[in-house]
Protein backbone atom coordinates (compact mmCIF):
# COMPACT_ATOMS: atom_id res chain seq x y z
CA UNK A 1 0.00 0.00 0.00
CA UNK A 2 2.96 2.19 0.87
CA UNK A 3 4.30 1.91 -2.43
CA UNK A 4 0.38 2.22 -4.43
CA UNK A 5 0.26 5.66 -2.30
CA UNK A 6 3.61 7.00 -3.73
CA UNK A 7 2.89 6.02 -7.22
CA UNK A 8 -0.62 7.86 -6.72
CA UNK A 9 1.99 10.86 -5.82
CA UNK A 10 3.33 10.89 -9.24
CA UNK A 11 0.11 11.64 -10.73
CA UNK A 12 -0.62 15.53 -9.80
CA UNK A 13 -4.35 14.79 -8.45
CA UNK A 14 -5.27 18.27 -7.85
CA UNK A 15 -4.31 19.07 -11.31
CA UNK A 16 -5.95 15.99 -13.09
CA UNK A 17 -8.78 17.09 -11.22
CA UNK A 18 -8.77 20.42 -12.70
CA UNK A 19 -8.50 19.05 -15.99
CA UNK A 20 -11.11 16.61 -15.20
CA UNK A 21 -13.56 19.68 -14.07
CA UNK A 22 -13.04 21.25 -17.52
CA UNK A 23 -13.20 17.98 -19.54
CA UNK A 24 -16.81 17.03 -17.58
CA UNK A 25 -18.24 20.61 -18.24
CA UNK A 26 -17.27 19.77 -22.26
CA UNK A 27 -19.03 16.70 -22.16
CA UNK A 28 -22.60 18.64 -20.71
CA UNK A 29 -22.39 21.77 -22.78
CA UNK A 30 -22.03 19.51 -25.78
CA UNK A 31 -25.47 18.35 -25.83
CA UNK A 32 -28.85 20.01 -25.02
CA UNK A 33 -29.83 17.40 -22.48
CA UNK A 34 -28.20 14.95 -19.95
CA UNK A 35 -25.96 12.97 -21.63
CA UNK A 36 -25.45 9.18 -20.86
CA UNK A 37 -24.34 9.02 -17.14
CA UNK A 38 -22.24 5.90 -18.17
CA UNK A 39 -20.25 7.51 -20.74
CA UNK A 40 -19.52 10.44 -19.21
CA UNK A 41 -18.02 8.69 -16.41
CA UNK A 42 -16.27 6.18 -18.82
CA UNK A 43 -14.68 8.69 -20.95
CA UNK A 44 -13.71 10.82 -17.44
CA UNK A 45 -11.98 7.72 -16.49
CA UNK A 46 -9.57 7.99 -19.87
CA UNK A 47 -9.34 11.06 -19.82
CA UNK A 48 -8.15 11.45 -16.09
CA UNK A 49 -6.09 8.59 -16.65
CA UNK A 50 -4.04 9.67 -19.63
CA UNK A 51 -4.03 13.13 -17.92
CA UNK A 52 -2.09 11.32 -14.68
CA UNK A 53 -0.16 9.20 -16.82
CA UNK A 54 1.67 12.88 -18.69
CA UNK A 55 2.12 13.86 -14.84
CA UNK A 56 4.07 10.87 -14.26
CA UNK A 57 6.32 10.98 -17.77
CA UNK A 58 6.78 14.13 -16.15
CA UNK A 59 7.99 13.52 -12.85
CA UNK A 60 10.42 10.97 -14.16
CA UNK A 61 11.64 13.74 -16.54
CA UNK A 62 11.82 16.55 -14.17
CA UNK A 63 13.30 13.94 -11.56
CA UNK A 64 16.72 15.60 -10.88
CA UNK A 65 15.54 19.38 -11.01
CA UNK A 66 12.49 18.66 -8.92
CA UNK A 67 15.50 18.14 -5.88
CA UNK A 68 16.70 21.10 -6.25
CA UNK A 69 13.18 22.93 -5.56
CA UNK A 70 11.64 23.53 -2.39
CA UNK A 71 8.61 23.29 -4.02
CA UNK A 72 8.91 19.33 -5.74
CA UNK A 73 11.92 17.94 -3.59
CA UNK A 74 9.29 16.27 -1.13
CA UNK A 75 7.72 14.03 -4.56
CA UNK A 76 8.44 10.36 -4.67
CA UNK A 77 11.11 10.33 -7.13
CA UNK A 78 13.47 12.75 -5.71
CA UNK A 79 12.64 11.20 -2.04
CA UNK A 80 13.41 7.35 -3.54
CA UNK A 81 10.17 5.93 -2.85
CA UNK A 82 9.60 5.37 -6.36
CA UNK A 83 12.28 3.82 -8.51
CA UNK A 84 12.27 5.58 -12.49
CA UNK A 85 11.34 1.56 -13.22
CA UNK A 86 8.50 1.59 -11.58
CA UNK A 87 7.41 5.04 -12.19
CA UNK A 88 7.84 4.39 -15.68
CA UNK A 89 5.89 1.01 -15.53
CA UNK A 90 3.27 3.06 -13.41
CA UNK A 91 2.94 5.98 -16.68
CA UNK A 92 2.64 3.08 -19.32
CA UNK A 93 -0.23 1.47 -17.59
CA UNK A 94 -2.01 4.51 -17.01
CA UNK A 95 -1.59 5.87 -20.56
CA UNK A 96 -2.15 2.15 -22.26
CA UNK A 97 -5.28 1.05 -19.92
CA UNK A 98 -6.89 5.26 -20.56
CA UNK A 99 -6.15 5.61 -24.18
CA UNK A 100 -7.86 1.92 -24.39
CA UNK A 101 -11.07 3.06 -22.41
CA UNK A 102 -11.48 5.97 -25.25
CA UNK A 103 -10.65 3.27 -27.97
CA UNK A 104 -12.87 0.79 -26.90
CA UNK A 105 -15.96 2.93 -25.37
CA UNK A 106 -15.78 6.40 -26.60
CA UNK A 107 -14.86 7.01 -29.95
CA UNK A 108 -11.40 7.05 -31.82
CA UNK A 109 -11.40 10.91 -32.39
CA UNK A 110 -11.25 11.56 -28.38
CA UNK A 111 -8.84 8.50 -28.36
CA UNK A 112 -6.18 10.17 -30.90
CA UNK A 113 -6.92 14.04 -29.36
CA UNK A 114 -6.11 12.54 -26.10
CA UNK A 115 -2.58 10.89 -27.00
CA UNK A 116 -1.59 13.83 -28.64
CA UNK A 117 -2.81 16.13 -25.70
CA UNK A 118 -0.31 13.98 -23.62
CA UNK A 119 2.32 13.82 -26.40
CA UNK A 120 2.01 17.39 -26.32
CA UNK A 121 2.54 17.64 -22.40
CA UNK A 122 4.85 14.87 -21.96
CA UNK A 123 7.32 15.11 -24.51
CA UNK A 124 7.00 18.71 -26.55
CA UNK A 125 6.26 20.38 -23.22
CA UNK A 126 8.58 18.56 -20.55
CA UNK A 127 11.40 17.37 -22.45
CA UNK A 128 11.63 20.28 -25.18
CA UNK A 129 9.48 23.38 -24.83
CA UNK A 130 10.51 23.70 -20.72
CA UNK A 131 14.31 23.76 -21.06
CA UNK A 132 14.30 25.94 -24.66
CA UNK A 133 12.21 28.84 -24.34
CA UNK A 134 11.13 31.28 -21.98
CA UNK A 135 7.35 30.76 -24.07
CA UNK A 136 7.52 27.48 -23.08
CA UNK A 137 4.26 27.83 -21.05
CA UNK A 138 2.21 29.75 -23.29
CA UNK A 139 2.69 27.06 -26.43
CA UNK A 140 2.77 24.20 -23.68
CA UNK A 141 -0.18 25.03 -22.67
CA UNK A 142 -2.25 24.13 -25.61
CA UNK A 143 -1.82 20.54 -24.48
CA UNK A 144 -3.67 21.49 -21.08
CA UNK A 145 -6.32 23.57 -23.21
CA UNK A 146 -7.10 20.34 -24.23
CA UNK A 147 -9.15 19.04 -22.28
CA UNK A 148 -12.65 20.76 -22.54
CA UNK A 149 -12.61 19.66 -26.61
CA UNK A 150 -11.64 15.70 -25.46
CA UNK A 151 -14.59 15.63 -23.30
CA UNK A 152 -17.31 17.61 -25.85
CA UNK A 153 -15.66 15.32 -28.41
CA UNK A 154 -16.09 12.33 -26.49
CA UNK A 155 -20.34 13.12 -26.14
CA UNK A 156 -20.87 15.17 -29.31
CA UNK A 157 -17.94 14.01 -31.46
CA UNK A 158 -17.66 17.03 -34.00
CA UNK A 159 -20.97 18.58 -33.44
CA UNK A 160 -20.77 22.21 -32.48
CA UNK A 161 -17.30 21.59 -31.86
CA UNK A 162 -16.44 25.18 -32.30
CA UNK A 163 -17.91 25.85 -28.92
CA UNK A 164 -15.64 23.82 -27.59
CA UNK A 165 -12.79 25.73 -29.32
CA UNK A 166 -14.11 28.76 -26.91
CA UNK A 167 -13.36 26.39 -23.90
CA UNK A 168 -10.14 25.67 -25.20
CA UNK A 169 -9.40 29.03 -25.91
CA UNK A 170 -10.58 29.88 -22.34
CA UNK A 171 -7.68 27.93 -20.65
CA UNK A 172 -4.81 28.49 -23.02
CA UNK A 173 -5.46 32.23 -22.25
CA UNK A 174 -5.70 31.50 -18.76
CA UNK A 175 -2.34 29.67 -18.43
CA UNK A 176 0.20 32.00 -19.00
CA UNK A 177 -1.05 34.53 -16.01
CA UNK A 178 -1.71 31.06 -13.71
CA UNK A 179 1.62 29.78 -14.13
CA UNK A 180 3.54 33.00 -14.34
CA UNK A 181 2.47 33.79 -10.99
CA UNK A 182 4.32 30.94 -9.58
CA UNK A 183 6.87 31.73 -11.55
CA UNK A 184 7.37 34.57 -10.05
CA UNK A 185 6.91 33.34 -6.75
CA UNK A 186 9.37 30.75 -7.26
CA UNK A 187 11.73 32.41 -9.61
CA UNK A 188 15.18 31.98 -7.28
CA UNK A 189 14.50 28.03 -7.57
CA UNK A 190 13.38 28.38 -11.03
CA UNK A 191 17.17 30.49 -11.63
CA UNK A 192 19.05 27.84 -9.48
CA UNK A 193 18.02 24.90 -11.69
CA UNK A 194 18.37 26.83 -14.99
CA UNK A 195 14.51 26.75 -16.51
CA UNK A 196 14.16 29.61 -18.63
CA UNK A 197 10.80 30.74 -17.15
CA UNK A 198 9.58 34.41 -18.17
CA UNK A 199 10.94 36.11 -14.72
CA UNK A 200 14.26 34.37 -14.81
CA UNK A 201 15.16 35.66 -18.66
CA UNK A 202 13.21 38.70 -18.92
CA UNK A 203 12.37 40.23 -15.25
CA UNK A 204 9.77 40.62 -12.94
CA UNK A 205 8.98 43.79 -14.17
CA UNK A 206 8.24 42.44 -17.36
CA UNK A 207 6.55 39.47 -16.25
CA UNK A 208 3.78 41.48 -14.22
CA UNK A 209 3.17 43.28 -17.07
CA UNK A 210 2.47 40.15 -19.24
CA UNK A 211 0.31 38.47 -16.22
CA UNK A 212 -1.69 41.89 -16.66
CA UNK A 213 -1.95 41.72 -20.54
CA UNK A 214 -2.89 38.01 -20.61
CA UNK A 215 -5.40 38.54 -17.69
CA UNK A 216 -7.04 41.32 -19.75
CA UNK A 217 -7.32 39.45 -22.83
CA UNK A 218 -8.49 36.54 -20.68
CA UNK A 219 -11.26 39.24 -19.22
CA UNK A 220 -12.41 40.09 -23.22
CA UNK A 221 -12.32 35.93 -23.84
CA UNK A 222 -14.21 35.00 -21.26
CA UNK A 223 -17.77 36.88 -22.78
CA UNK A 224 -17.27 35.05 -25.78
CA UNK A 225 -19.29 32.42 -24.62
CA UNK A 226 -22.09 34.73 -24.13
CA UNK A 227 -21.85 36.89 -26.95
CA UNK A 228 -21.75 33.89 -29.15
CA UNK A 229 -25.27 32.60 -27.39
CA UNK A 230 -23.33 29.67 -25.84
CA UNK A 231 -24.21 30.92 -22.64
CA UNK A 232 -26.85 33.23 -20.86
CA UNK A 233 -26.84 35.77 -18.06
CA UNK A 234 -25.65 34.01 -15.31
CA UNK A 235 -22.24 32.48 -16.38
CA UNK A 236 -22.31 36.48 -17.89
CA UNK A 237 -21.96 38.16 -14.49
CA UNK A 238 -19.94 34.96 -13.02
CA UNK A 239 -17.56 35.98 -16.13
CA UNK A 240 -17.47 39.76 -15.36
CA UNK A 241 -17.58 39.19 -11.37
CA UNK A 242 -14.36 36.70 -11.71
CA UNK A 243 -12.68 38.29 -14.51
CA UNK A 244 -12.69 41.82 -12.37
CA UNK A 245 -11.47 40.10 -8.96
CA UNK A 246 -8.65 38.05 -11.52
CA UNK A 247 -7.81 41.73 -12.95
CA UNK A 248 -7.48 43.10 -9.77
CA UNK A 249 -4.65 40.65 -8.58
CA UNK A 250 -2.80 41.14 -11.93
CA UNK A 251 -2.49 45.08 -11.09
CA UNK A 252 -1.84 44.74 -7.31
CA UNK A 253 0.93 42.97 -8.59
CA UNK A 254 2.31 45.38 -10.69
CA UNK A 255 1.39 48.36 -7.85
CA UNK A 256 3.09 45.86 -5.18
CA UNK A 257 6.31 44.35 -6.71
CA UNK A 258 7.82 44.30 -3.26
CA UNK A 259 5.05 42.38 -1.88
CA UNK A 260 6.11 38.89 -1.43
CA UNK A 261 2.40 37.14 -0.98
CA UNK A 262 0.77 38.32 -3.97
CA UNK A 263 2.21 36.67 -6.67
CA UNK A 264 1.25 33.22 -4.82
CA UNK A 265 -2.41 34.89 -3.70
CA UNK A 266 -2.72 35.60 -7.46
CA UNK A 267 -1.84 31.69 -8.54
CA UNK A 268 -4.86 30.80 -5.72
CA UNK A 269 -6.92 32.71 -6.91
CA UNK A 270 -6.60 31.93 -10.60
CA UNK A 271 -7.05 28.59 -9.87
CA UNK A 272 -10.20 29.29 -8.26
CA UNK A 273 -11.07 31.54 -10.47
CA UNK A 274 -11.25 28.88 -13.59
CA UNK A 275 -12.94 26.11 -11.68
CA UNK A 276 -15.70 28.25 -10.44
CA UNK A 277 -16.19 29.85 -14.11
CA UNK A 278 -16.15 26.54 -15.57
CA UNK A 279 -19.08 25.21 -13.09
CA UNK A 280 -21.15 28.56 -13.80
CA UNK A 281 -20.78 27.63 -17.41
CA UNK A 282 -22.47 24.17 -16.06
CA UNK A 283 -25.03 25.94 -14.37
CA UNK A 284 -26.04 28.43 -16.83
CA UNK A 285 -26.13 25.68 -19.64
CA UNK A 286 -29.19 23.46 -17.07
CA UNK A 287 -30.86 26.35 -15.51
CA UNK A 288 -30.93 27.63 -19.22
CA UNK A 289 -31.14 31.64 -17.99
CA UNK A 290 -30.43 33.16 -21.48
CA UNK A 291 -31.22 36.10 -23.26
Amino acid sequence: MPLFSDLLGLCKLKVVSLILLTAVVGMFLSVPYLPSLTLVVVASAGIGLSAASAAVFNHIVDEKIDLQMSRTDQRPLPQGKVSRKQALVWGVFLGVFGLGLLVFLVNTLTAVLTFISLIGYAVIYTMYLKRATPQNIVIGGAAGAAPPVLGWTSIAGTAGIEYALLLFLIVFIWTPPHFWALAIHRVEEYRKVDVPMLPVTHGLEYTRKQILLYTALLFVVTLLPYLTGMSGIIYLISAVVLGLGFVAYAIKICREPENPKIAFSTFKYSINYLMILFVALLVDHYLLFSF
